[in-house]
């Protein structure tokens, strides 16, 4: 078996831990809860899209998110605006975002506060 189609290790977290002890890590969350899916009144945050804010030591961050589903009609322009968002943060160098499929956005990644303004609580 080749590394590439390894199974996950025992422990090993399906999504990338963010770098949440970074001064910007708040700051940042803030500009991505102020976009939203034209077809969902929640901001992509609270919906669980973005899966991994990772910050360096020279302020670069690297944002890993996902969509709603493959076919959403905003698939190209939704990293755009987050990486608008994201840039207009003072302190933040340069900002790069990935659109990733695995794992699969489910219903479970969204906040309370989504499930609430959706009608799910």
């Amino acid at each position: 078996m080749t590394s590439d189609t390894a199974p996950l290790m025992e422990g090993t977290p399906l999504i990338k831990p963010s770098s949440t002890d970074h001064a910007l890590y708040e700051p940042i969350c803030e500009a991505c809860r102020t976009v939203h899916d034209p077809e969902i009144p929640v901001n992509i945050f609270d919906l669980g899209l973005i899966y991994t804010v990772t910050i360096d030591e020279a302020s670069n961050v690297d944002i890993l998110m996902s969509l709603t589903a493959p076919g959403c009609p905003v698939a190209g322009e939704m990293p755009g605006w987050v990486e608008d968002a994201v840039s207009a943060v003072p302190g933040v160098q340069s900002v790069t975002v990935s659109l990733i499929w695995e794992p699969q956005w489910g219903m479970d990644m969204m906040s309370d506060e989504a499930r609430l303004e959706l009608g799910f609580m």
